[in-house]
């Protein structure tokens, strides 16, 4: 199983496709405290989002939990969308895992886009769209050691983009995310879990492993997309545990596959290609302090330069640019500094019943309040228990 796991990871990064990317629903940090982590969570995944995040950290829970999420996504930029998803699972025994103990979760997410009018270049109104996109998930995960976790996740994603008047397709979807149209695909998550102690864990996953995505599959020329094929890697380190104080810090590296090492001019470098493969890396940075196992406060640092997300942003001549701290460290007169892409967040509330609250907004350059509301449970026998 460990070489399997691992083939499909060398696999998944060697893939190169000039396809664009679709489904993009399936890179939005699903709960509160992952984006108060700016996403930084593959190592830690010690909740019900590790079935977002890394399915093997599910291997290491051994209670059954859930999390319910909300939010208005970036209302500054599109008004009436909103995302939703849930994830739970439990511990179980699965006879073709023998001996090994298992975890099983499923998830559902949700972006709702809305109805949206459909105007042609000379202002003339076409008709509405319905649009929404959405996955659901099943996710297994079982320990190959007493240290070492693996998972996987197989899910369906549905994209919806019905138009009132089907025959007509404007030059550029009104949902302004992506193409739209109706299309259905698989897709699948492998991950491993490394804890050689109770302090420290590695975590390692693929996303969205899984074949193009055929959107207006009744046209002559249907739009061909890509599923967002990611892989992450990220450390934890928890320097204090005790019963009064809680502190994990989290370093994180994400990298998009899709069209890795594309050159659509025939004139770059090796040497070029990967120094911009490098900088197109997401890179995060997550800070959890918990006081008496009741009261979280988060911070996280986040870096996307190819997208212009986060990172230091400076001014110079009216123009804003987005560098990274190794920009910073190197480069001089980058001009006036503007902002820090930070993400944060509290949580309050117990293993039984917790509530969560984040904000990513500080990662975008248009003004938005973004914020993100989760309802988590680690206990849900004892959840359970209580209400009765």
């Amino acid at each position: 199983m460990k070489t399997t796991i691992l083939s499909v990871v060398l696999l998944a990064f060697l893939a190169t496709t000039e396809a664009e990317i679709g489904m993009g629903v399936l890179m939005i940090w699903p709960t509160a405290r992952s984006t108060a982590l700016a996403g930084a969570m593959t190592a830690l995944a010690d909740e019900a989002d590790a079935t977002y995040f890394n399915p093997a950290g599910l291997a290491f829970q051994t209670t059954a939990r859930a999390d319910v999420n909300h939010a208005y996504w970036l209302p500054g930029e599109y008004r009436g969308v909103y995302y939703g998803s849930a994830a739970g699972g439990a511990p179980t025994h699965l006879p073709f895992l023998r001996d090994h103990k298992a975890f099983i979760a499923g998830s559902l997410t949700y972006l709702d886009l809305g109805e949206m009018d459909i105007i042609n270049y000379q202002g003339e109104y076409l008709g509405h769209a319905s649009v929404w996109r959405g996955a659901a998930a099943a996710h297994v995960a079982t320990m190959l050691t007493n240290q070492l976790g693996a998972g996987v996740s197989l899910k369906a994603a549905r994209s919806v983009h019905e138009w009132s008047y089907y025959d007509i397709w404007p030059p550029e979807p009104p949902s302004g995310l992506e193409q739209g149209g109706n299309a259905t695909t698989v897709a699948a998550d492998v991950g491993l879990t490394y804890r050689p102690s109770s302090r420290v864990s590695l975590g390692l996953a693929v996303a969205n492993l899984g074949s193009h995505i055929s959107y207006r599959p009744d046209y002559d020329e249907p739009y061909v997309a890509d599923l967002p094929r990611m892989a992450r890697l990220g450390l934890c380190w928890t320097p204090v545990d005790d019963r009064h104080f809680r502190l994990n810090l989290m370093p994180e590296l994400d990298k998009v596959l899709v069209g890795m090492f594309r050159d659509t001019t025939g004139t770059k470098t090796l040497g070029r290609k990967l120094k911009e493969e490098l900088r197109d890396v997401w890179k995060a940075a997550g800070i959890e302090a918990t006081a008496f196992n009741i009261v979280s406060f988060r911070l996280g640092y986040f870096e996307d330069l190819t997208n212009q997300r986060g990172g230091l942003v400076f001014e110079q001549e009216d123009e804003t640019y987005h560098y990274g701290v190794y920009d910073v460290l190197v480069r001089k007169n980058l001009g006036r500094f503007k902002s820090i892409g930070l993400c944060w967040g509290f949580g309050f509330g117990s293993d039984k019943l917790r509530f969560d609250v984040s904000s990513d907004a500080a990662i975008y350059d248009f003004p938005t309040s973004n914020w993100k509301f989760t309802l988590v449970s680690n206990d849900l026998a004892g959840l359970a228990g209580g209400l009765r």
